[in-house]
């Protein structure tokens, strides 16, 4: 198994829509401002966080949270979406709080390649977590972005730019049983999508 590069990644993404939409270079500036990168790196791609979905766990309403039993009208409240005076838009995440968001893109796992999505760090230099997540053999869909900050004051996300890494391994055999063929719970989404069992 051998993890894929930029070259490979935008062969995928022209010709197969692996990731759509695809940003074929690294860029770090948008609307003439200073952005965290996103797009295709040497070996792999920066995924970014849509402005649509974006949700914070707060005990106001719940007492716990059950995976088995997930309630999101209890356990997630949405967030204001501010605007800083570069015009970039961001949430801010309170201290030692959990939330939930979604890619800007959508993503088509071939058979024989998963995914690892990672953290970047800029982000992990400022507190923040971003949960190390796999997307599976023919997985399709777009991907649930979960994030904590760790740090002791609030933390700008900012939606539209990079928030985490995906690493993309290529086998030499196809999987027996692939996401698809299982029928996984997560497959197709196309929003933010709580927990399932």
């Amino acid at each position: 198994m051998t993890i894929k590069s930029d070259n490979w990644l935008r062969r995928m993404a022209e010709q197969e829509g692996m990731i759509t939409p695809f940003l074929p270079e690294l860029v770090r500036e948008a609307d003439g401002r200073r952005i965290i990168s996103a797009g295709c790196s040497s070996y792999g791609y920066d995924m970014r966080l849509a402005d649509d979905g974006f949700r914070i766990f707060s005990s106001v309403h719940a007492k716990e949270i059950d995976p088995k039993r997930f309630d999101e009208q209890f356990s997630l409240i949405e967030p204001v979406l501010h605007t800083a005076d570069d015009r970039a838009q961001f949430y801010l995440l309170p201290p030692h709080h959990y939330g939930l968001g979604v890619t800007v893109e959508t993503f088509k796992m071939p058979r024989n390649v998963t995914g690892v999505a990672l953290g970047k760090s800029t982000y992990a230099r400022a507190g923040l977590l971003v949960n190390t997540t796999p997307l599976e053999a023919s997985w399709t869909g777009r991907l649930v972005v979960e994030i904590a900050n760790l740090a002791n004051l609030p933390l700008r996300v900012y939606v539209n730019e990079g928030i985490g890494q995906i690493l993309f391994f290529e086998s030499d055999e196809d999987c027996a049983v692939s996401y698809s063929d299982r029928g996984g719970k997560y497959q197709g989404q196309t929003g933010l999508t709580y927990a399932k069992v």
